[in-house]
């Protein structure tokens, strides 16, 4: 005859404390096993590693009204003569300058933005 897990269970809570220490040490025994909860070692989660941008990419997201200031600002960021410039402020929403520190960035963005530029960074 089988017993079903539930009868197992309701003959266990039944038993006394000791009774079931008794049972735990049988167990332990018969099947080479320890009931020792397993000592784990676990990060330390209290302050959680967040890894900090170092790169941005300044993005000309529209020119605005003043378009001339503009085209002559993107010039003197990027070095290119005045048709390029013109084509690359035209082809709005462009990246104008990749992988550049936070401060430098900034720096562009406000500049751009002065000139009547809408500037974004990414």
């Amino acid at each position: 005859m089988s017993l079903t897990k539930e009868q197992i269970l309701d003959a266990i809570s039944n038993m006394s404390i000791m009774e079931i220490v008794k049972l735990t040490s049988m167990m332990e025994e018969k099947f080479g096993v320890s009931a020792a909860p397993l000592v784990t070692v676990k990060p330390d989660v209290s302050e959680p590693v967040i890894k900090e941008q170092t790169e941005f990419n300044v993005f000309l997201t529209a020119i605005g009204n003043n378009k001339i200031p503009v085209i002559k600002t993107v010039r003197s960021i990027t070095g290119l003569g005045l048709k390029e410039a013109k084509e690359l402020v035209e082809s709005a929403p462009v990246i104008l300058k990749e992988s550049i520190n936070k401060d430098d960035a900034e720096t562009l963005k406000k500049t751009l933005e002065t000139a009547g530029a809408t500037v974004e960074i990414k």
